[in-house]
């Protein structure tokens, strides 16, 4: 007996699959393919079991089309131990709003480029604000890519997986937990890459930087005891460290070996541990830049000399794929290459994709979003900003609350949309020189298909309540 919700699953699709012994079957490759978008849709915009079926059902097909969940792990290591030259940094990209589409411009633009090292990424806070649980982001990405044709390893990392400092200062154990909580249904999502952030608790006020770093360097080997106890058998998950917060000092050579140091010692203690593949530091962005009176950005000075100091450091010394950028996207074009030149193995990018959605929005929708912000966040307008300002910096707030309206949007606008997305990833992919990476990662990348449990996906997450204090 077919459960209902699945059984209206499968009308949508036309027939295109049947289900025979828990598995997929493709039975008419095109009418899938013409149809696929459903699932996403359903993934998005419904609730209960329905929702549900369409996020199993999504990655089931995709296993089937060899769309699989990977970690980049064994990549990162290989050019640590210089396997791989550091000619190329790897782009994750924070796909906040209109997921979907921006995934699928992502897949085209990628196969343009016969690209493969690349990462779809979500922060604690995104999934907060964007309402966007780990298994719709995924599902966003799988539909994406068997609609566009896409197929082999794919990379999904919890990005800013991240301490709340006020949270864990009032209670340290159940924020502790909280994170382990998201950890575990991202990871059940089909994340293989976990950017563990407990950077918020570096205390600058101790006198060496290994003190400083302790609090930091002891939660990040503890969470890394805890993702390898429950990644996949096959799975060795990607995670990343980080040293100082984005858009405070620079990152300094003396900070990355105290919490390096300090980190392999503790995860010593727990056994014959893998560590942490890649390490995030700060050489001068701030997440989302900073918005000017009339909503033009800053310009910044990243400071590229050490990032490359950092980077060879960390791979040199440490065995790391290198040291990661945060809050690049809205530098000048001009800057991306210099990612490249100064050996960077990880580049974020985020707030960018935004403002390029908002930018092309219905003047009417775009009026409704700000008047929402207006009566909602008010409290978040300080004295002497701007309109420009205040928006530009609360407006991914609305980005939930409006989510079923811009899925909704005319398809010539999404088309708009999509296309200016699409032109913006071939030219970052080009600035990062990702192109033709698609043979790198066969050569390094060899993931297992791990097949997903129904009860994974017919659960309710409830989430974080106030994620104000987080990082994107």
């Amino acid at each position: 007996m077919t459960a209902p919700e699945l059984q209206t699953i499968l009308t949508k699709l036309e027939g295109s699959i049947v289900i025979e012994h828990g598995k997929v079957i493709i039975r008419d490759q095109n009418k899938l393919r013409k149809n696929i978008h459903y699932l996403a849709e359903i993934s998005a915009l419904e609730k209960g079991a329905i929702q549900g079926w369409a996020r199993y059902l999504a990655r089931m097909i995709a296993l089937e089309q060899n769309v699989i969940p990977a970690s980049i792990h064994d990549l990162y290591i290989a050019r640590g131990k210089g396997d791989i030259p550091p000619t190329f940094t790897v782009p994750a990209m924070n796909l906040r709003t209109l997921s979907y589409d921006a995934a699928k411009a992502v897949f085209r633009a990628a196969k343009a480029h016969n690209a493969g090292a690349f990462i779809f990424e979500i922060a604690r806070s995104e999934i907060g604000y964007s309402d966007q649980r780990p298994s719709e982001y995924a599902t966003n990405i799988f539909v994406a890519a068997i609609e566009e044709g896409f197929n082999g390893p794919v990379f999904i990392q919890g990005d800013h997986f991240q301490v709340s400092a006020k949270k864990y200062a009032a209670n340290a154990d159940a924020e502790i937990k909280a994170i382990r909580d998201l950890t575990k249904e991202a990871i059940s999502a089909g994340f293989y890459n976990i950017d563990i952030d407990t950077s918020t608790l570096v205390d600058i006020s101790k006198p060496t930087i290994p003190e400083q770093q302790t609090l930091n360097t002891g939660l990040s080997a503890m969470f890394t005891e805890y993702i390898r106890s429950i990644e996949p058998t096959g799975v060795t998950i990607s995670v990343g460290g980080e040293i100082g917060e984005v858009g405070g000092k620079n990152s300094t050579v003396e900070e990355l070996r105290g919490y390096m140091d300090g980190y392999n010692s503790e995860l010593k203690k727990k056994g014959d541990l893998i560590g942490i593949s890649k390490i995030s530091v700060q050489t001068g962005t701030t997440h989302g830049g900073v918005v000017l009176p009339d909503g033009s950005i800053a310009q910044v000075n990243v400071d590229f000399e050490t990032l490359q100091r950092l980077s060879q450091v960390a791979r040199n010394e440490y065995g790391l794929g290198g040291a990661v950028q945060h809050g690049a996207s809205t530098l000048p074009e001009d800057a991306f290459g210099k990612f490249v030149e100064h050996e960077a193995c990880e580049v974020h990018l985020a707030t960018n994709f935004q403002n390029m959605l908002f930018d092309r929005l219905p003047e009417d929708l775009r009026k409704e979003m700000y008047a929402f912000l207006d009566e909602k966040y008010a409290s978040e307008r300080k004295p002497g900003m701007s309109d420009e300002q205040f928006y530009y910096k609360t407006r991914k707030n609305a980005i939930g609350p409006f989510k079923a309206m811009t899925w909704n949007l005319p398809p010539a606008t999404k088309e708009v949309i999509g296309k200016a997305w699409e032109d913006q990833f071939n030219k970052l992919f080009r600035l990062l020189s990702i192109t033709d990476t698609q043979k790198v990662v066969h050569d390094f990348i060899k993931p297992p298909k791990i097949q997903p449990e129904l009860k994974d996906y017919l659960g309710e997450f409830i989430g974080d309540q106030d994620i104000k204090d987080l990082a994107d």
